[in-house]
Formats: C-alpha cells, structure tokens, sequence
C-alpha cells in the first residue's frame, strides 16, 4: 500500500517536458485538484480518527466544516503556484535548451547549418546521394580589396542563392571560411547537377556594392556522386579533388567526381537545355 502511494506520488511529481506555457497551466490545474482532493480526504480520516479516540477538541461537525473550508482551496493554491513556478522554470530551460542546440548546428554569418551539422545529417543518411561543395573564387583578393565586411555580405548573398535554387529537399551549409556543401538523397543525380550549375550561374550575376564600386562574385564546384552508406569523410575528398579540377580548370565552373565502381565511369551528366537553363536560372 505504501509503495502505491509512493508511485503515485512520483508519477504526479514528474514533469516531464512542456510545450507552450498553456501545458504547464493544464497540468497544473489537474495536479492541484488532485491532491486536494487526497489532502481532504486525509483530513477527514484524521478527524474521524481523532473523534473515535475522544481527541477532538470540538465537535466533530464544526472540524468538518472547518476541513471543507480550509483544507480544498489552500491545498489546491498551494499546489497550483508550486507546480506552474517549477513548470514554468522546466519550460524555460528547454525552449534554452533547444535554441542553444539550434545555434551550435547553425552558421551565424550565413544562417546555413554548420560543418557539424551538415556531418551529422550526411552520416545518418544511409542513402545514394549526390554532394557538392562550392567555394567562392579569389576570396583573399576581395577581402583585401574591399574589406571583410564586403567578404561577409558575399559570403551570405551566396548562402542565400544555394538556399533559393536547392530547396527544402536538401541541407546545404557552410562548412568553413568561403567554402559551402550541399547535400540530397531526394533529389536525382542529373537534377542536382543542374541545380549546381544553375547556382553557379546565379551567383556569377551578383554584384555587390562597395565603396571601390560594385564587384562581381563567381563560385567554383565539386561534385560527388556518393554510394548508400559512404561516410562524410570519403564523400567530401572526392568532391573537394573535382572541387580542386574546377579551380585548377578557370574558376568559376563545376567539375564531377564518380565512384570507382560507377559504371558510368567519368562522364559528366547532361545538363538543361540553354533555353531552360535560362528559364530556371531567371526563376
């Protein structure tokens, strides 16, 4: 009987994890009418018993009008302001707690995930997928020529084109210093490589103002085709040597990785039409 109540007790006690500030509230409510009713109930016992053993002071009427009036509403006050006061703290914690999460995976510069985040969603995919990793062209020089904030605002004109053309089927981020990644298992290989390419071309259209006057911004790429369950580590050499091929090859162009065992072999897939290339650049 007594390991009863002692596991309903904790059970009422527990609190769990909260939604909104209404969670809190409703579960206040139905915690504090529930013990009051078991503390009323233990007052009368109490009563009962101690009128049973001659120890009541005064009648046994006046003691349960007493009870009925006391005992309910100071119980359920009591109960109420204990339980929403550590409700509301819990509550608190977690939106804290998970916000904190949110911005240890998210790149302040850029708002894209971090290299950390973008490992971990890329590990815990065990599907076929295609990556590519872009990195702004002569990022040195436009720092050195027109300041880092004008770096900074390249930086996140870029995030914000890979956000636009990939869309919610992918997870791009960036991944250190000029350099972004992006990747998908949703979106079929052909299609990736073409959203890559028209990226590309959407950021070579950028012009950014500044005090030396406006400049332009172009971004180079390596693409990886990656087999179900191959890991971040091995992906990301792959696409980084076809990134290292687009630089080495001009700049500003995407150059193609492939498995070993592709029986594909190295041939690059084909890309839009230059009409709806030009139709899905403009969108």
């Amino acid at each position: 009987m007594v390991g009863m109540a002692r596991n309903w007790i904790v059970k009422q006690l527990l609190l769990g994890e909260f939604r909104s500030y209404r969670d809190v509230c409703g579960k206040a409510l139905w915690v504090a009418i529930k013990f009051s009713l078991v503390a009323y109930c233990l007052n009368l016992g109490a009563h009962f018993l101690m009128y049973g053993l001659d120890l009541l002071p005064y009648s046994l009427g006046e003691a349960l009008i007493v009870a009925t009036v006391l005992t309910p509403p100071i119980t359920f006050i009591l109960a109420v302001g204990s339980y929403m006061a550590v409700g509301f703290a819990i509550h608190d914690l977690g939106v804290s707690r998970a916000e904190l999460e949110r911005l240890s995976r998210t790149d302040m510069l850029s708002g894209l995930a971090n290299r950390r985040a973008f490992q971990d969603a890329f590990d815990t995919c065990e599907l076929e997928k295609t990556m590519v990793v872009f990195d702004i062209d002569r990022f040195k020089t436009i720092n050195d020529t027109h300041g880092h904030s004008k770096g900074d605002a390249a930086i996140a004109e870029v995030a914000a084109i890979l956000t636009a053309v990939f869309g919610d089927r992918s997870l791009c981020a960036r991944i250190g210093g000029e350099e972004f990644a992006v990747f998908s298992s949703d979106i079929p290989f052909a299609e990736f490589a073409a959203l890559a390419e028209i990226a590309r071309v959407r950021v070579s259209r950028l012009q950014i103002s500044a005090d030396a006057g406006a400049f332009g911004v172009t971004v180079s790429g390596g693409i990886a085709r990656v087999r179900a369950k191959q890991k971040f580590g091995e992906s990301f050499s792959r696409a980084d040597t076809a990134l290292y091929a687009a630089k080495t090859g001009g700049r500003d162009r995407i150059a193609f990785s492939f498995p070993a065992d592709d029986k594909a072999g190295g041939a690059e897939p084909a890309m839009p039409e230059e009409e709806n290339q030009r139709d899905l650049i403009s969108q």
